[in-house]
């Protein structure tokens, strides 16, 4: 495929926001921003880890996974070299494990590709494996002072209010891109994707924003029309799919039995608790875990909880069932897995950690 066009220039955003957004900003960001251990290195290595963590995830959240992920694979080399198994164990929690896998198929490619060295031009970025528009936008424009925009939720509501207008599409999206891509300031490119962003995370929020504080106010036409809480504008949730799951919590001593998850789909190639569709009664519940091999001595108890996806919520029935010690190895792919090893090894989402923790297990 030919490298992605830069972002068309078709429009222009008027002043004075295009003359006095950048010097407002940049002053602003200089005095307000905050001290993030990604913004202590433009190394791409580390600020493409912070990026791809921070998708979907907190920045509270993703302190501690950054400081370990670097501490295990301080290097593309290093992360290049490494066991999915490895990577997934140190992703695990943070959930969209595709992100993971990415990360490790993109090292790979630099390696291979780009002779390990991190590509400095924005199209080689984009064609990067788990790469999108933003992604490389942010890494282009803080690492290599490329003029790129980084339109993600933040910034695109900064500019819905400083506008007054929606951006519904990819082409809205993309056009306004194009637009705040022209404003970028040689020499500060990082620093202004930065500010942006940090506005749009401390004072121009989803819900109660900060106007009074907000450098940029006196541009904004949302704020001159008394609409901000109506940009942008919310739009109904789809309503997500429902699915009843039963879920056994089998273990024998301290052992818990684990399988992996098919290799495609919904955390795909993790390990899980045995569970089945629909909602089984403690009969069926235990039934069910002697056809796994478990020999089952008790119904210790059971519980139930949910967990919720970006397109479907499961509701799960869980039975914790103490097995005979002597269990032999366990049938449609389970395994029995020590404390240590899950520990160590074995990456348990969340949606399945929770519920060792209802039931009072070690996680």
């Amino acid at each position: 495929m030919p490298p992605n066009p830069a972002p068309r220039q078709d429009s222009v955003l008027p002043d004075p926001l295009s003359r006095e957004l950048v010097p407002r900003l940049l002053s602003w960001y200089a005095e307000n921003a905050r001290d993030l251990p990604w913004r202590l290195s433009c190394d791409p290595y580390r600020v493409w880890v912070s990026e791809i963590m921070l998708q979907q995830t907190t920045v509270d959240v993703v302190r501690d996974y950054y400081a370990r992920f670097l501490k295990a694979f301080p290097t593309v080399e290093a992360l290049a070299a490494a066991e999915e198994s490895d990577v997934l164990k140190l992703w695990e929690g943070l959930g969209y494990y595709t992100r993971a896998r990415n990360m490790l198929r993109a090292a790979k490619v630099i390696m291979e590709k780009h002779g390990g060295n991190f590509p400095s031009a924005y199209e080689d970025i984009r064609a990067l494996p788990g790469v999108g528009d933003y992604t490389a936008g942010a890494i282009a424009s803080i690492c290599f002072d490329a003029p790129r925009a980084a339109v993600d939720g933040n910034v695109l509501r900064v500019f819905s209010r400083l506008m007054a207008q929606d951006y519904p599409t990819a082409a809205d999206k993309k056009r306004l891109a194009g637009q705040i891509s022209a404003l970028y300031p040689k020499g500060a490119c990082g620093d202004f994707t930065q500010s942006l962003m940090e506005l749009g995370a401390l004072v121009c929020t989803p819900s109660s924003p900060q106007c009074g504080a907000c450098p940029v106010s006196t541009l904004c036409r949302a704020h001159a029309e008394g609409k901000v809480d109506a940009f942008p504008a919310r739009r109904a949730a789809k309503e997500k799919r429902v699915e009843a799951l039963t879920v056994l919590i089998l273990t024998r001593g301290e052992e818990i039995a684990m399988r992996r998850r098919a290799p495609v789909g919904l955390l795909g190639g993790l390990w899980e608790l045995p569970n089945a569709p629909g909602h089984l009664d403690g009969a069926d519940a235990v039934a069910f875990a002697g056809r796994l091999g478990a020999r089952p001595e008790k119904l210790i108890q059971s519980g139930r909880a949910a967990h919720v996806f970006s397109h479907v919520r499961w509701d799960m029935l869980w039975y914790h069932i103490a097995c005979d010690a002597g269990a032999p190895a366990l049938d449609g792919g389970a395994v029995w897995v020590s404390p240590a090893a899950r520990r160590e090894k074995h990456s348990l989402p969340s949606a399945f950690s929770k519920l060792l923790k209802q039931a009072g297990l070690d996680a």
